[in-house]
């Protein structure tokens, strides 16, 4: 059994230990080397499209790096799995895009607009996942 000065120090030693692995862990975390996400090559194209991809609400329906919408697919490697004119043409489409009988509306891109999110696209494909891959909808694997 422990004495009440013993166990004083023993939560304060504890606390201190637990503490400094904290700061440690959080130092080591922020660090440069720990840094995945590409920043280095956002582009002003990059960034035109990732406002298109806001003022358009593509999130609504679609995901990237699992956040978002789960109607449509999952885009965060959608040009490795699709190409580029793939995604230009359904952007740039005049009518609405329906694959598997779900609906994309037209958003009638121009080829400008169109270059920017691919641009995006191929940003957000080059972020370092760990490993884990981004989880792809049905409509995608069966679209290959």
């Amino acid at each position: 059994m422990l004495s009440k000065k013993q166990a004083q120090i023993f939560f304060l030693g504890g606390t201190a230990v637990t503490f400094l692995i904290f700061i440690g862990l959080t130092v080591f975390s922020l660090s440069k080397a720990q840094d995945q996400s590409n920043t280095d090559k956002i582009t002003a194209a990059v960034v035109r499209g990732k406002h298109l991809w806001e003022s358009n609400n593509c999130m609504g329906c679609h995901t990237i790096m699992g956040e978002g919408g789960y109607y449509a697919p999952e885009l965060t490697k959608v040009i490795e799995r699709r190409g580029e004119g793939y995604v230009k043409a359904a952007l740039m489409s005049p009518v609405a895009w329906e694959p598997n009988g779900r609906k994309m509306g037209p958003y009638k891109m121009t080829s400008e607009q169109a270059d920017d999110m691919v641009a995006f696209f191929n940003w957000i494909g080059e972020i370092d996942l760990n490993g884990f891959e981004t989880v792809v909808s049905p409509l995608a694997k069966d679209a290959k």
